[in-house]
């Protein structure tokens, strides 16, 4: 595992060939305006091998998803699994930039980390973040 960013309440890490491209000040903006300054969040950029294992193992789910997202019983801390395959294709699904529906994906997810599932609240939520903050929003 190889990291790109890795500060007090913030770490990201990759096992793929390729690191994203992030802009960890951007990153931590969002982290904080979401989920607050002292909230510990990991985020991993994974193949599908490895997102597909993880789905399986943790919701008995047998597909490759874009995103997976982990909070823990300590309500400041929490995971998200990022697979950069289903990015790029999401990407070209949405006609935007791998970077853009990656912005998107790290506001969809925090908010998942804050215990809501898809559903109306959710989707208010993310395009009351995505617009505060300037992001893409593909819905």
């Amino acid at each position: 595992m190889r990291y790109i960013l890795d500060t007090k309440n913030l770490t990201v890490s990759y096992t793929t060939t390729k690191a994203p491209k992030i802009d960890g000040v951007f990153l931590h903006n969002i982290k904080n305006e979401i989920l607050g300054k002292s909230y510990d969040l990991n985020i991993y950029f994974v193949g599908e091998k490895m997102i597909k294992s993880v789905n399986q193992k943790y919701r008995k789910k047998d597909y490759v998803t874009d995103i997976l997202s982990f909070p823990f019983l300590d309500d400041n801390f929490g995971e998200i699994y990022i697979c950069l395959k289903k990015v790029e294709q999401k990407a070209k699904l949405f006609n935007t930039t791998k970077e853009s529906y990656l912005n998107y994906l790290f506001v969809h997810g925090m908010i998942h980390l804050l215990g809501l599932d898809h559903g109306e609240p959710m989707d208010k939520l993310e395009k009351k973040y995505t617009k505060k903050l300037n992001i893409f929003y593909p819905y």
